[in-house]
């Protein structure tokens, strides 16, 4: 039987640097770009700890890179108009990490996966095949809310735009990272109850 349940809180963790940024940042983005670096740090050393090896921890390279990037811009100028596209600019970079990890046939979501699922079943198609769906739903979400975020900033939309964006984009991705495993897995196992 194969196993391609993911815990929807592996997904979540990963995106604990963003959160914590984004809160740090309501007072002051470059004491949030700081709080998201040291977060994604200390992800990363908790991982690479556990012998979580580097190829796995895509997402957490790409955030740590993202905050260096955005902290050097903040605190060299930070009157930068940087600060006023920051939130597009975030869901830009994760919706590129998203899809790049796919162009490259790495999706982001195999490094999270392969610590909730037996190693066994790593190389397996169906493995890959769930990860890259899962990725995708993910980068479809960010590239959703990067869009109307810069929609809404570029026309005034009212701010419930940009939070109902944030809404859809977010849960939509989670709900399917939560369903479609289970459903694989039950079709593979209905499908090898009808061969026995």
């Amino acid at each position: 039987m194969r196993n391609f349940n993911v815990g929807i809180m592996g997904y979540l963790r990963g995106f604990t640097p963003w959160i914590a940024a984004g809160f740090v940042s309501a007072v002051d983005w470059r004491w949030g770009a700081v709080a998201g670096c040291a977060v994604g740090l200390l992800l990363l050393l908790q991982d690479r700890r556990r012998g979580v090896a580097m190829d796995a921890m895509i997402l957490e390279i790409s955030t740590i890179i993202y905050f260096v990037i955005i902290g050097a811009i903040a605190f060299s100028s930070p009157d930068s108009s940087v600060q006023d596209h920051s939130d597009v600019l975030s869901f830009v970079w994760l919706a590129g990490t998203a899809w790049g990890s796919m162009a490259l046939r790495s999706p982001f979501t195999l490094g999270i996966a392969r610590r909730q699922t037996p190693e066994e079943y790593w190389d397996t198609p169906g493995f890959l095949s769930v990860n890259n769906a899962i990725t995708a739903a993910w980068g479809a979400g960010f590239t959703f809310i990067a869009v109307v975020l810069a929609i809404g900033n570029a026309t005034d939309a009212p701010a419930w735009v940009g939070i109902s964006a944030h809404v859809v984009g977010l849960v939509a991705p989670a709900v399917f990272t939560s369903i479609y495993p289970k459903r694989v897995q039950a079709r593979l196992e209905a499908m090898q109850a009808a061969q026995a």
